[in-house]
């Protein structure tokens, strides 16, 4: 039987796209040559000179192009996020969501940011921000129960969730975050773990916070998933991005 020709264009970069990807992560140099830029990204605080819609957003454009991807093929009607800061991961969600509902997608669409503290300043920026329309936000520790309880209530009518871990980032709290919020993501979603590399960076680079290597996102992810099957690290993402501050961070779930 001779093998069917493809001819979709489509497809065929998606193929072309695989091939290329799936070489890099064997090229040991460019692997060491993008740990060296992260960790003088970091050094440099890179990730803090960024905003979105007018908010500042503590990120890297790679890792936002890789999320405008994610959200555009997942297509949630909810996306929760553990982190606020300056609301502009908040702000690059929700326009994503708008975008989406443009072009099709679920119309009543929405972001749920939660953060331990909401600073006055940043939540009346947020609240006159256009894209606050899609937006809302509850004030607590992401791992209360009765935060949890909360964030559960305003999923239980959705269909096509994502989650996005981004704030204290200790081993402890990040397991908990996981154990709390990664059941809520639905077949085909991700929950989005950011800030692994601190396993990979150097001892002393987080000595003013309460993470380090062995205890960091990173090391949550890992044990999250000695009993959790239905969630997969997507590792053609961080294959393809290189340059990323998630790697074993994107999580596929591939079963209820």
């Amino acid at each position: 039987m001779t093998k069917k020709r493809i001819n979709d264009p489509a497809v065929l970069f998606q193929q072309e796209i695989q091939e290329r990807v799936s070489s890099y992560p064997e090229d040991v140099s460019w692997q060491e040559t993008s740990l060296k830029w992260l960790i003088q990204a970091f050094q440099n605080k890179y990730m803090y000179n960024f905003s979105v819609l007018g908010r500042p957003i503590i990120q890297t454009p790679i890792e936002m192009v890789a999320m405008q991807e994610l959200i555009w093929s997942v297509q949630p009607d909810l996306i929760i996020e553990t982190g606020i800061a300056h609301g502009g991961s908040l702000i690059f969600s929700a326009s994503m969501l708008e975008l989406n509902a443009a072009c099709g997608g679920s119309q009543d669409a929405e972001v749920l940011g939660l953060d331990i503290d909401i600073r006055q300043h940043n939540r009346e920026a947020i609240e006159a921000h256009p894209m606050f329309k899609r937006i809302s936000m509850i004030q607590g520790s992401s791992i209360d129960p009765k935060i949890i309880e909360q964030v559960k209530a305003k999923a239980a009518d959705k269909k096509r969730i994502m989650v996005c871990l981004d704030s204290n980032h200790t081993h402890d709290h990040v397991l908990a975050e996981l154990e709390a919020y990664a059941p809520l993501v639905s077949v085909g979603s991700y929950c989005v773990v950011f800030d692994t590399i601190i396993e990979d960076l150097p001892d002393d680079m987080f000595s003013d916070r309460p993470w380090s290597k062995g205890n960091n996102p990173k090391t949550a992810v890992w044990e999250y998933l000695k009993t959790h099957p239905e969630f997969e690290i997507d590792k053609r993402i961080q294959h393809k991005l290189l340059i990323t501050v998630a790697p074993d961070g994107y999580l596929k779930r591939i079963r209820d």
